[in-house]
């Protein structure tokens, strides 16, 4: 094989971890027992993980133990309006046959939409609980488990008494494996707490089973908008001198939540006008 070729480089660059790598490299990035931490993953960003999402999973539970708490996304956002486009360029005659018969929004079923295959597998995992919003659930194992799932208003998504309002209360951790600031959920917790002119709320539309029927249900709620979450997370990166670490072939940041979203308030309050 010729030096320099493609297929060599390929090959140069391919990176393989078992779970005892995976514990080594998170460990390293700061990761230790006892700590809440709200995980979003590229699992192929990591390299060839020996048992994938599996591995992965059990790696992060293992490092924080009984006394810890592991949380990711469990969103089904298909379960809004058809208008809004969440099913892509359907007909719109198809609307109302949608709102009619799209699935009730149901916790043990449902599956995390577009959260990766590490996201839907934790959600199925045992002993995990999910929160009953039909549309931006969240999923947590743990010791706060029940406590960051029990509530999860319709109206108030990501505000306070949230699930991400209760990691900030927990004084919890944010993991970002392979993937940027635009998929931080927390910083939705930031945009309620800012106060800036373009704030604004919306109805949002779900299905729900309700009195044991299906209903679809309008909430007003605010909307959000993570158009400038990576510009704002380069910029904290550089402020607070937030380290990228490696795990494998991804690039991994690991941070405490609650300076994050106070910085991230008089960052919106300054540049969102």
């Amino acid at each position: 094989m010729r030096t320099g070729s493609k297929m060599t480089k390929k090959m140069e660059t391919r990176v393989i971890l078992t779970k005892d790598d995976l514990i080594t490299q998170f460990k390293d990035c700061g990761l230790t027992e006892g700590q809440t931490i709200f995980v979003h993953t590229s699992l192929n960003s990591l390299g060839f993980v020996v048992g994938g999402a599996e591995t992965l999973i059990n790696s992060l539970l293992e490092i924080v133990g009984v006394e810890g708490t592991l949380m990711m996304p469990s969103q089904t956002w298909k379960n809004l309006d058809p208008s809004t486009g969440v099913h892509g360029e359907v007909p719109q005659e198809w609307w109302t046959i949608i709102r009619e018969n799209w699935p009730a929004y149901d916790k043990e079923i449902t599956p995390a939409i577009g959260m990766g295959i590490v996201a839907e597998m934790f959600r199925k995992w045992p002993g995990v609980k999910r929160t009953d919003h039909p549309a931006r659930s969240i999923a947590a194992v743990g010791k706060h488990a029940e406590y960051i799932t029990k509530e999860h208003d319709l109206s108030n998504i990501f505000g306070e008494n949230s699930p991400i309002d209760k990691l900030y209360e927990l004084d919890g951790y944010v993991l970002l494996i392979g993937v940027g600031y635009d998929k931080n959920t927390s910083l939705h917790l930031s945009e309620t707490r800012a106060n800036f002119p373009t704030k604004r709320f919306i109805d949002e539309s779900s299905g729900i089973i309700k009195d044991g029927k299906r209903e679809w249900v309008t909430y007003t709620t605010q909307a959000v908008d993570d158009v400038d979450f990576v510009k704002l997370g380069n910029e904290y990166d550089k402020e607070n001198n937030i380290k990228i670490h490696k795990v494998g072939n991804a690039d991994v940041r690991f941070m405490k939540q609650k300076p994050l979203i106070d910085w991230a308030v008089e960052w919106m309050e300054k540049n969102r006008v």
